[in-house]
């Protein structure tokens, strides 16, 4: 397994019938091209975020489309609490029974900074967006994947260790060991696979904020990546867990 692999995966186009799949960060950037992309191969696909007008977007796009209709459901990771996620859990026990696929998606920068500038409010703000909320729903959707016949976990992970990525960086850097240990865990009888991918630098707004120098023309476009995802959600990755894939260098 490896990215050049992953570049030249080819997904039949109804290899995500029937699954159901929630994706957050799915108002825009990667979240909203992956999310039109398992549409179109037969996903019904829940798409989170924390913008509603973002999502609806999305939802309009998928069913001009001709897919199968998505269902909206917005939460702000910044000021989610547990009690939010069982609600969740609730929804979609209710309304669909099951979940086959989870994508952790959302995620937050909050600007380029020194860890001695960095203000605590905002290392909780930001470790709560890219770690403590996807752990949480993470821990609550696993009994809904394990009703699954083919359940897949996935992080849009970033190897960000770098000096002035503070809080953003420390989280998505735990979310590569969430992931591991997760892959370990959930590897016995009701197994579901956890996978990560870090995109690299792809031309979305969360990286020409933090990028302004950077053409944004000579980046990848998200839609040139959905492949990768779909993979890891689809049959043909069932036996591969606890892999981090980086698509690019950058």
């Amino acid at each position: 397994m490896d990215a050049q692999f992953l570049k030249n995966y080819k997904p039949v186009k109804h290899l995500l019938k029937d699954k159901i799949i929630l994706v957050t960060g799915a108002g825009s950037g990667i979240g909203k091209s992956v999310s039109v992309a398992y549409a179109k191969h037969g996903a019904t696909v829940i798409l989170m975020s924390k913008t509603i007008k973002n999502l609806e977007i999305v939802y309009d796009e998928i069913m001009a489309s001709g897919y199968t209709e998505p269902s909206i459901y917005p939460l702000n990771f910044k000021g989610a609490t547990q009690e939010d996620f069982l609600k969740l859990h609730d929804s979609i026990n209710k309304e669909y029974g099951r979940l086959d696929g989870l994508l952790n998606n959302a995620a937050q920068v909050g600007g380029l900074r020194p860890i001695k500038l960095l203000e605590p409010h905002d290392w909780e703000s930001l470790t709560r967006i890219n770690l403590h909320s996807p752990f949480l729903l993470t821990q609550n959707c696993i009994p809904l994947l394990e009703k699954s016949e083919d359940p897949s976990i996935l992080f849009s992970i970033d190897h960000k260790t770098k000096a002035y990525w503070g809080a953003y960086g420390v989280s998505k850097y735990a979310q590569i060991g969430l992931i591991k240990i997760l892959s370990e865990e959930l590897s016995g009888e009701q197994y579901i696979r956890v996978n990560g991918i870090d995109p690299g630098a792809i031309r979305t707004n969360l990286r020409i904020h933090n990028y302004p120098g950077e053409d944004p023309n000579e980046m990848v476009s998200a839609d040139s990546i959905t492949s990768s995802y779909i993979y890891f959600m689809g049959k043909d990755s069932a036996e591969i867990t606890g892999q981090n894939i980086c698509l690019q260098d950058a």
